[in-house]
């Protein structure tokens, strides 16, 4: 989940806002399954847990580079570049914090500080050599985040303007700027708030997330040079401590199997249409049913092969910005896809059979006639 909710008051040009949300990585309903343990050696998670429950209810740059050509002249470009900024809360919840880490600096002596700079850096780099977007904004949106937030704070989140991590409560989860899928999943959230705007609740809820899910594992892929079959597909990955029975908090690949514990429960993703659930908590389930539209990309992914940011995500990237309604739902995302496909691969290519396929996966029509909201 993420925050993408800015300042209360005016919306910045070119910004689509959703003024009085706020979301993090991990899920509400999982949180509160947290808040409910009683036993000793979960204590402090469990206050932990209320603690970051309570508080989430509250709440440009270029690259000069030079090279020699094979006629010994000098070449200068212009290249984009990130422009990071990671600031130290030292456990307040007040933003944006002292600055520890500019961009260019050498590493300091805090992972966590080290580790979201380098999570900032790998998203801007996925989204800027593979998509050619200059940052979250498209136009070089300085990348800001926040370390060290709160005492325990067991989340992650973009708040419209920044990364906000928290350290977590050591019992069921550690640092959350740990992992490039959560910093990823997050930023990813910018990228829709400035192109599709999709509305937090409901099927376009879901979508939101998944998008989010989609990037953050194409942020880790790329970073590792990770194929469609050597990718773990995980969310937040390496969040939970050895004290819990789980991976991640999710996976793309087989929604519903990411952790089963005796005190946190069993994973509920739903993996198909079919099971999707109905309910009024989580803004209408979507961090519950973003596992439909999460296991769909997979199958499209895994049926191109190959690195799953070049077709797959290339297709996922061009429907963002295809002119989506923010309503949109599973059945016209999955349209918009396949127009997608057809449009840059053609109307008989393997890639618009392959996202066909997908979606039929998981019980979807791609023609935008069924499964209306």
């Amino acid at each position: 989940m993420s925050s993408l909710a800015g300042p209360r008051g005016a919306t910045p040009v070119g910004r689509r806002s959703l003024d009085g949300m706020t979301f993090g990585i991990v899920p509400p309903y999982l949180l509160s399954r947290i808040a409910g343990l009683d036993t000793p050696e979960f204590q402090e998670a469990a206050v932990a847990a209320r603690r970051t429950l309570g508080r989430d209810r509250e709440l440009r740059a270029a690259r000069l580079t030079f090279s020699i050509d094979t006629d010994d002249n000098l070449i200068a470009e212009l290249s984009d570049a990130p422009d990071r900024t990671i600031s130290d809360a030292h456990g307040a919840e007040a933003l944006p914090g002292r600055v520890a880490r500019r961009e260019g600096d050498a590493p300091s002596a805090d992972i966590a500080v080290d580790e979201a700079y380098d999570g900032l850096g790998a998203t801007f780099a996925l989204y800027s050599e593979v998509y050619g977007r200059n940052s979250i904004d498209g136009n070089g949106l300085a990348l800001d985040g926040t370390v060290h937030y709160g005492t325990r704070y067991d989340n992650a989140f973009w708040n419209g303007e920044r990364m906000v991590f928290g350290d977590g409560d050591g019992q069921v989860f550690g640092r959350f700027t740990s992992s490039f899928t959560v910093i990823g999943h997050e930023l990813t959230h910018g990228v829709t708030q400035y192109t599709a705007g999709l509305v937090y609740r409901g099927q376009p809820g879901a979508l939101n997330e998944s998008i989010s899910d989609v990037f953050g594992s194409l942020v880790e892929q790329y970073a590792k040079k990770q194929t469609v079959a050597t990718a773990s597909w995980l969310i937040g990955a390496g969040l939970f401590t050895k004290q819990v029975h789980g991976v991640a908090l999710r996976s793309m690949k087989a929604p519903g199997t990411a952790y089963d514990d005796p005190r946190l429960g069993k994973d509920p993703q739903p993996a198909d249409f079919a099971h999707y659930v109905e309910t009024t908590d989580d803004e209408g389930g979507v961090h519950l049913n973003s596992g439909i539209p999460n296991r769909a990309f997979y199958l499209v992914a895994q049926r191109l092969g190959g690195h799953a940011w070049d077709r797959a995500g290339r297709i996922w990237y061009d429907t963002l910005l295809s002119g989506l309604r923010p309503s949109t739902d599973f059945a016209g995302f999955a349209a918009a896809t396949v127009a997608a496909a057809a449009k840059r691969y053609g109307d008989s290519s393997a890639e618009v059979t392959a996202v066909r396929a997908g979606w039929t996966g998981v019980g979807v029509a791609s023609d935008g006639a069924a499964h209306r909201a």
